[in-house]
């Protein structure tokens, strides 16, 4: 029997780690599914039998990953998350594998196996740092990112140009694409996170939970305080404004 933490925030990104755990051949058990920072640390708190960890990092109240750095576990990890940007801390704690959404079923159980063949012997941290890097140093492939969003109408459909999208928002289930008029387009997607691996990281950077923002379209930026950016765009009236989490990784991202 395996012992599983679910580690959580978002609802359709549960039903899909469920959907996964349920093709493995092992059997397993799912021990809690937690959505917040304050509530792994509780759970952790008693020293629960954990054999692994399955771990979101931007939770409903803040970024685990530091409760994980200060309070290292023996427990491995394996990271579920859209950010990239905490690779190495990653596996710096007790990470082993490092899934960026939206993975695969193919790529769920590429992990799988990674850490059945990790679970009768000590994680070598070392190790997988130095894989890590060989693996940061090759040479990517060219990716190419979707340059046109379809929008259903009715019975009509119309495309609207990846280069014409101010910001994408999450609200209420629905995911919107906003165009330099302001004006609002349903797409058919569940998820922001679905939207965010489609489109050139480059271009677009996701600034809080629910939106994610086109560098061009960016006209001004103000810091009302140290945790968070406002911004304001181009054509549009409405300002945005970072998470905390995320203000310094998106000043580097502008090299500011």
């Amino acid at each position: 029997m395996i012992r599983i933490l679910l580690i959580e925030d978002e609802a359709p990104a549960l039903r899909k780690l469920n959907r996964f755990l349920e093709q493995v051949e092992e059997e397993v058990t799912i021990l809690a599914e937690l959505s917040t920072v304050a509530e792994v640390a509780e759970f952790l708190k008693h020293k629960p039998d954990i054999d692994l960890i399955l771990s979101d990092i931007e939770l409903k109240d803040g970024n685990v990953m530091e409760f994980y750095i200060e309070h290292p576990l023996s427990i491995p990890v394996i990271f579920t998350t859209s950010y990239n940007q905490f690779l190495m801390e990653a596996f710096e704690t007790s990470g082993i594998e490092y899934l960026l959404k939206p993975f695969s079923l193919e790529r769920f159980q590429k992990a799988w196996k990674k850490y059945l063949s990790l679970r009768a012997q000590p994680v070598n941290q070392t190790a997988l740092l130095q894989q890590l890097a060989q693996l940061l140093q090759q040479p990517k492939q060219e990716r190419k990112y979707r340059q046109q969003f379809a929008v259903n109408l009715g019975r009509s459909t119309y495309f609207l140009y990846s280069s014409d999208i101010v910001f994408f928002r999450a609200s209420d289930g629905l995911v919107f694409a906003v165009d330099q008029q302001g004006k609002k387009h349903a797409l058919s997607f569940e998820t922001l996170k679905e939207i965010e691996d489609e489109v050139d990281p480059a271009a677009f950077y996701r600034i809080n939970r629910s939106e994610l923002v086109h560098r061009v379209f960016i006209e001004k930026l103000d810091r009302p305080d140290k945790n968070a950016i406002t911004i304001s765009l181009k054509g549009i009236q409405e300002q945005l404004v970072t998470s905390q989490a995320v203000t310094a990784a998106f000043r580097d991202w502008l090299s500011l």
